[in-house]
């Protein structure tokens, strides 16, 4: 089995050049601990102070969001962008409700739907290729999921070894372990021997194991083609899943969907349709609360382009 091998804390970590991660570590410590309602104020507050400085990525969740709802008035798409923008900043508490909060405070706050799902699979033996979606909460859904079926982790590395040993600790907190982004064999091994492996098939990661499928509006959207190498190989299951928060009372659910029954086996260029739909889906639960700031669509077919210029 090929896991991804923790980081370690070392004394090395205190050396002045990681003071940044640590004083940014402990701030969202000791800012979890605050009551929710306040916490969720603060990261509104932080969401609309960061774009008034990062109007690039302002710009590139309008032009996403123009992109794939072009039938949206300019009204519902600006309504849209400002909620989008206060859900940025709260990612960053609700990153921290993932990493320190007790069980009992994140049992409080998150309600799953269709765990029931899962648990049959698992009696059959059968292993789960979790499709998860870079919602701003993703890190806050892991951790619930993991509570209550622990699963294993597709893990990237931050540059930073001092804020990656913190990363690294707080998502194997209520999980088995990681799986670097890189290791297809590890992945197998897993999903081969009956585990969940998370996978976030929804962002563009370039020409490499990919295929042009349409996602909303847009009909060539540059998506990875590894979850169908991971399926035909492992002959798993394939289980999306989206994690939601509700307004600002701070209670989420976590809703588990029906396996993909009719996943397009030894086809990549239809399986990446086939869970771009799946991934529509996920996202449209609340679509405000996805991250649109990542470029999307930044790979365009041979010829064709930009999309953001």
């Amino acid at each position: 089995m090929s896991k991804f091998t923790a980081p370690t804390f070392s004394r090395s970590l205190l050396h002045p050049r990681y003071w940044g991660a640590l004083a940014l570590v402990s701030m969202m410590y000791l800012l979890s601990w605050l009551p929710y309602f306040i916490q969720f104020r603060l990261g509104q507050g932080l969401g609309r102070l960061a774009m008034h400085f990062m109007k690039k990525r302002k710009a590139v969740i309008e032009r996403n969001l123009e992109l794939c709802f072009p039938d949206l008035s300019p009204d519902e798409r600006a309504e849209m962008v400002k909620k989008n923008i206060d859900n940025t900043g709260l990612a960053v508490f609700e990153t921290a409700m993932a990493w320190f909060w007790p069980d009992i405070r994140v049992q409080r706050h998150v309600t799953v739907e269709g765990i029931e799902h899962i648990h049959k699979l698992q009696v059959q033996g059968k292993g789960v290729l979790l499709v998860a979606i870079h919602s701003m909460n993703l890190e806050l859904g892991a951790r619930a999921f993991g509570m209550r079926t622990p699963g294993v982790g597709v893990y990237r590395p931050n540059t930073n070894p001092c804020y990656d040993y913190f990363q690294f600790k707080g998502r194997v907190r209520s999980n088995k372990y990681m799986v670097d982004r890189k290791d297809v064999k590890g992945m197998l091994h897993a999903l081969r021997h009956g585990e969940l492996l998370w996978y976030a098939p929804d962002h563009d990661y370039g020409l490499r194991r990919s295929s042009f499928a349409p996602l909303f509006a847009v009909e060539k959207a540059c998506t990875t083609t590894g979850t169908s190498l991971l399926v035909d190989a492992s002959d798993c299951a394939v289980v999306p899943f989206a994690m939601v928060r509700q307004s600002d009372s701070g209670k989420y659910t976590l809703k588990v969907y029906p396996p993909l029954d009719a996943f397009p086996h030894h086809d990549p260029d239809a399986a990446a349709a086939y869970v771009n739909k799946a991934i529509e889906r996920s996202i449209m639960e609340a679509p405000e609360q996805y991250m649109w700031l990542h470029r999307r669509f930044k790979t365009r077919p041979e010829g064709e382009a930009s999309l953001y210029d």
